[in-house]
């Protein structure tokens, strides 16, 4: 007996030793503080015939921890006639209450929506008649099913869009292209614009890429010079209209996309301190080179004593040096250009003209 209460004793001491040596737990983490958190900057926008549904989704817990396990995002949607306040947008029994949900997107596959840089973007093609409002609002869980709290509602007024721009016509400048476009006269369903538009110029780097705005924000002219471009390189334009209905951004058709190439068209500084030297049978001519960097070389040019020149010969930079050699007897004047290295190469006025009496 006195064996078997020393073994009891012992057990118990270990017990007691065991549990002293576990790190003490923390109190449980509420549910509601792994979900994932709400979506921060929905948007959408009347495009067309669509409405466009953005938002950027959340990386991380309610409780600002990573979030490893994202799952879903789910859309719902209400229309009403525009008066008075949206529905409130109630999470009940993990739906929005009296919203339809009108689309999801599941794990990181973004269809039936796209992605555009760190957004999704969903367009929404269902049931659309002009002159409803709209409202929508974006739930987010993870893959035990914690449902966030909803985003915050954003509203649109289905509107009629602009038809397209016409006459959209783009003049190539150096490091720039100049547009100018004619307003459309009338909207998507037909009826007269009657408001004044804006336009958002869109550019692509070639002529099967997506377009994207040249500038942060619509503009009111119907002109704009897209400047800092790369000379010699082909860029492709197109313009829509835009108006804003009840606080709704309607943005219209694209126009047709034209194409334009910024070139170089500044010329260098002519050569200075041209000097001929002549010799039997031969003419040696030097100058000062242009400042310019893009100098490619340099042609020269020859005429006779009461005559119109002509190009008889080029060097290539850095080199400022020519030996004319198909020379006889006789008086004859010399000018000298720079070139630069541009695709159409742009030529320089003339230097200083010299004379030179050949023996």
């Amino acid at each position: 007996m006195i064996g078997r209460g020393r073994r009891l004793a012992a057990c118990l001491g270990l017990a007691a030793l065991a549990l002293t040596a576990c790190g003490k737990k923390g109190p449980p983490v509420a549910p509601e503080q792994r979900a994932p958190q709400p979506v921060a900057d929905l948007t959408a926008a009347v495009d067309e015939a669509t409405i466009m549904v953005s938002w950027t989704p959340p990386n991380r817990r309610a409780d600002n921890t990573r979030l490893r396990d994202f799952t879903s995002m789910r859309i719902f949607r209400a229309d009403d006639s525009g008066a008075g306040e949206p529905k409130s947008a109630m999470l009940v029994d993990g739906r929005i209450a009296d919203y339809e949900e009108i689309a999801a997107i599941r794990g990181t596959e973004p269809e039936p929506a796209i992605k555009r840089g760190q957004r999704l973007v969903f367009t929404d093609r269902k049931g659309l008649a002009y002159g409803r409002r709209y409202t929508y609002v974006v739930l987010t869980s993870d893959v035990q099913g914690r449902i966030g709290i909803p985003s915050r509602r954003v509203s649109v007024t289905y509107a009629a869009a602009p038809a397209e721009p016409d006459n959209l016509v783009a003049e190539p400048r150096e490091r720039a292209v100049r547009l100018n476009w004619n307003a459309p006269a009338r909207l998507l369903d037909g009826s007269e614009v009657t408001e004044a538009l804006r336009y958002e110029v869109l550019r692509a780097p070639s002529a099967d890429a997506e377009l994207a705005p040249v500038t942060p924000a619509s503009v009111s002219e119907r002109t704009l010079t897209d400047s800092n471009l790369e000379n010699d390189r082909i860029y492709y334009y197109a313009v829509r209209a835009v108006r804003v209905v009840a606080g709704t951004t309607v943005y219209g058709r694209p126009s047709q996309r034209v194409a334009a190439t910024p070139r170089d068209v500044t010329p260098p500084s002519p050569p200075a301190n041209l000097v001929a030297i002549a010799s039997e049978g031969a003419v040696r001519l030097s100058w000062s080179p242009s400042p310019e960097t893009d100098v490619a070389g340099y042609i020269v040019y020859r005429a006779p004593a009461a005559g119109a020149f002509e190009r008889i010969g080029s060097t290539s930079a850095p080199s400022t040096t020519f030996v004319d050699r198909a020379v006889t007897r006789g008086t004859y004047r010399y000018t000298v250009t720079a070139q630069d290295n541009a695709a159409r190469p742009n030529e320089s006025r003339r230097s200083n003209e010299v004379r030179v009496n050949l023996p």
